[in-house]
């Protein structure tokens, strides 16, 4: 087997286990560079961006999402 073949294997059977030992890998090297509370920020920031541009893929603008999130209300 090639490595291409694997990877795609792994990305198709086990998609969650992957995703989540890569996010605690990242976690336990922020953890040990900066300290656990920078990691935990930065933890933060990631998920926070995650949902920004989550919202940005389903409604396809930039402004109306900004709009929408710091918009007058």
């Amino acid at each position: 087997m090639d490595f291409r073949r694997i990877l795609q294997e792994i990305l198709e059977n086990h998609r969650g286990k992957t995703l989540g030992v890569l996010l605690g890998l990242i976690f336990g090297w922020f953890a040990i560079s900066y300290g656990f509370f920078k990691a935990v920020f930065v933890s933060i920031c990631i998920i926070v961006g995650y949902i920004i541009g989550k919202r940005v893929d389903e409604i396809g603008d930039v402004k109306k999402v900004f709009n929408r999130l710091f918009g007058q209300r």
